[in-house]
Parts: structure tokens; C-alpha cells; sequence
């Protein structure tokens, strides 16, 4: 391969890494809008730590239910 093909398919797969990279965000922003909704909290009073414990909750009940199927 030319080093032209490679730098091309080079960019290509920085691309892709990118698109990939701003999914995730994406869902993971909207995982929590929906969270946070849902739960009818309040976005100006959240602190670190709420959001850590809570964050820790939510994946404590998703492993709990994972671990009883």
C-alpha cells in the first residue's frame, strides 16, 4: 500500500474513532437527562457527590438485576 492509501485510511479510522467517541457521549448525556428526569431531580441543587452516589445506585440496581436473570 502507498503511503497515501495509508494516511488516507489513517484518517478514515481517526474519523470513525471520533464518530464513535460523540456517540458515546451522546448516550451517555441522554442517560442521564433521562436519570435525572425521571427522578424529578433538580439540576441547579445536584453536587459531585450526589450525582457519584446516585450514579453508584443505579449501577448497584442494573448489576443487582443482571446478576438475578
Amino acid at each position: 500500500m502507498s503511503q497515501s492509501n495509508l494516511e488516507k485510511q489513517e484518517a478514515k479510522l481517526k474519523a470513525l474513532n471520533q464518530k464513535i467517541k460523540d456517540e458515546k457521549n451522546k448516550i451517555e448525556q441522554n442517560l442521564g437527562k433521562q436519570i435525572i428526569r425521571s427522578a424529578n431531580l433538580d439540576y441547579g441543587t445536584l453536587t459531585t457527590p450526589q450525582i457519584k452516589m446516585i450514579a453508584k445506585k443505579v449501577a448497584a440496581f442494573l448489576n443487582q438485576a443482571q446478576n438475578n436473570r
